[in-house]
């Protein structure tokens, strides 16, 4: 994905600490996202296999999906959505579901101490481990294996 919002001057040591990232053992993909509108604005890794992007079809009303996942695009119900087109909706799903995960956990360190702020996320589940980094223009959203015990 092309890089929309980080100045030059910060984002090739940016570009380079991502590289170095996506060569660790054990890290599936990363996302890096806006901050204040949780856009999607650099991929990398195979993000469906985190999470496969649902399937869209024409039917599906709002209010069964209370997920509200923004897009340039829509599939129709006849449309098969090709490799890249399903890497970028789960992007934008898995987007959608930490920002509103982020957003939790930020009003809960507000409402603990409104002096504080929130630092670092580790989300462990049976077969990953997403590690969230807010960082003052960005969301940085790791995901990789979890070890064994």
């Amino acid at each position: 994905m092309a890089d929309k919002s980080l100045p030059t001057s910060n984002s090739d040591s940016i570009d380079e600490a991502l590289h170095r990232l996506s060569r660790k053992p054990g890290v599936k993909a990363w996302l890096m996202l806006d901050r204040t509108t949780g856009a999607v604005l650099k991929t990398n890794g195979h993000i469906s296999s985190i999470r496969p992007a649902r399937k869209t079809t024409g039917s599906q009303n709002s209010s069964a999906n209370p997920l509200q996942i923004p897009s340039s695009g829509s599939f129709s119900a006849d449309v098969v959505p090709s490799e890249s087109e399903s890497e970028a909706q789960a992007a934008q799903e898995l987007a959608s579901l930490v920002w509103n995960f982020i957003t939790s956990a930020g009003a809960l360190v507000d409402d603990m101490d409104s002096d504080d702020e929130l630092k670092l996320l580790r989300l462990r589940m049976k077969k990953q481990e997403l590690v969230i980094v807010p960082e003052a223009k960005y969301l940085l959203v790791v995901s990789h294996d979890t070890p064994p015990v």
